[in-house]
């Protein structure tokens, strides 16, 4: 599995949410009704999953989907083409 499928899944599943409305241009908070509390869970969950580290000042600039997964793919460096779908 590629760390846009799985990255996806593991939003799907903390929001509980169906995996369909996990596209890469939904708002986090707008449309999948995340709160604040879950998007601190949700990137300390990712940072785990990906063995990574989401700064502060990153993270607040995160709120869509596509933001989730651009971070990833810049903090995961070369092992993001590795991994990728």
């Amino acid at each position: 599995m590629g760390v846009k499928t799985q990255t996806k899944e593991l939003i799907a599943d903390h929001l509980d949410v169906d995996i369909s409305e996990v596209t890469d241009d939904a708002h986090l908070m707008d449309d999948l009704m995340a709160d604040s509390l879950d998007l601190v869970d949700l990137l300390m969950q990712i940072e785990e999953e990906f063995d990574v580290e989401i700064q502060e000042k990153h993270a607040k600039k995160i709120k869509t989907v596509n933001d989730v997964l651009e971070r990833i793919k810049i903090e995961m460096g070369e092992k993001w083409d590795i991994r990728k779908d």
